[in-house]
């Protein structure tokens, strides 16, 4: 029994590992089809693709994630990071069912949500979650 038991919770363990930071498609009925604008997220979208990243204060993963997201964006013209702490706006976090930090969200150019991810991403997802919402290949680099 007891064997049974820690063989179900190591399964778990392993898929929930799996999944972590994984860019899906925004299938969750409150951002399938949801669109945000610059004004409801205080600071204006990138012209190509915007990260939105969800934050609290003690999450230590929120802070590897926040660099990885501004790398990208400051390679990647018209590509924008906004960061949000999820005890300033309850409003967006609901809105967005937002559960746990980091949640990272990839935006089209109008605003449109394309791919969640809960967890660190890879840089790799980001990029071509990136090129998926523009609809094309990355843009120019800025080095």
């Amino acid at each position: 029994m007891v064997a049974a038991v820690l063989a179900l919770a190591t399964v778990g363990g392993l898929t929930l590992r799996r999944r972590d930071g994984r860019l899906a498609p925004a299938a969750r009925s409150a951002a399938r089809h949801q669109s945000l604008t610059g004004a409801e997220l205080g600071q204006p979208l990138g012209s190509r693709a915007t990260l939105l990243q969800f934050s609290s204060s003690f999450c230590a993963p929120c802070r590897a994630a926040r660099q990885l997201l501004a790398d990208v964006a400051a390679r990647d013209t018209g590509v924008t990071h906004v960061e949000i702490d999820v005890a300033d706006r309850l409003d967006l976090v609901r809105l967005l069912d937002v559960r746990r930090t980091p949640t990272v969200f990839v935006l089209g150019p109008q605003g449109q949500v394309t791919r969640r991810a809960s967890g660190l991403p890879r840089r790799e997802d980001v990029v071509a979650a990136v090129a998926m919402a523009t609809g094309g290949p990355a843009a120019g680099t800025r080095e």
